[in-house]
């Protein structure tokens, strides 16, 4: 996130120095982010001698708004839209699905040349659908029409079988591209 936010200041340096200064600002709350997150590691790896922070509670889709803050800082219109209530939630699921929209809105910004994009979630009582829709068109054309899936989406799909979910991720006939995930849900009342 850190290099797609200064490669996009570095764009518009010149010609739009406030957003320049936005994306400067995202670099930091990031790098910051990052830091805490990398001391968080390095402790558990070689503890010290007095008594370890407490670890930091997993992302979860209620910080869904700082996340789209961050990209919004490097000039990406990104809305959020919400049908239904997270209700009882379980956790590794509300992790997978905000780190499934992260991974989805930095691979927007590295490789869409989108200048708009929506993230959909949609709480049905068994099943919670997320999509998130760019504008944006693929940075070259493939040399073959094999599709060549990254890391990212890769880890994606990862993310949404561990919980019995599904993902599908590909350019849409009308343009842009979209992530299209489905997470099954326990009944209500069971335990997250």
């Amino acid at each position: 996130m850190i290099v797609v936010q200064a490669a996009a200041a570095g764009d518009v340096f010149d010609s739009s120095p406030g957003r320049a200064r936005q994306a400067l600002g995202s670099i930091e709350a990031t790098g910051r982010q990052a830091l805490a997150e990398l001391r968080r590691v390095l402790d558990a790896i070689r503890p010290a001698a007095s008594q370890p922070p407490p670890p930091a509670p997993p992302a979860r889709l209620t910080q869904l708004d700082a996340l789209l803050s961050q990209v919004r800082g490097t000039g990406l219109a990104v809305t959020l839209r919400t049908e239904g209530a997270a209700e009882d939630l379980p956790t590794g699921i509300d992790t997978s699905a905000y780190r499934i929209v992260q991974e989805a809105l930095t691979n927007t910004l590295k490789h869409a040349r989108a200048t708009t994009a929506e993230v959909a979630l949609v709480f049905h009582p068994h099943e919670l659908i997320i999509d998130i829709i760019d504008d944006g068109q693929p940075a070259s054309p493939p040399a073959d029409s094999a599709p060549h899936p990254g890391r990212g989406i890769i880890g994606m799909h990862e993310r949404a079988a561990l919980y019995g979910g599904s993902l599908t991720a590909a350019p849409r006939p009308q343009g842009g591209f979209q992530v299209h995930t489905r997470f099954p849900l326990p009944p209500q009342g069971s335990s997250p």
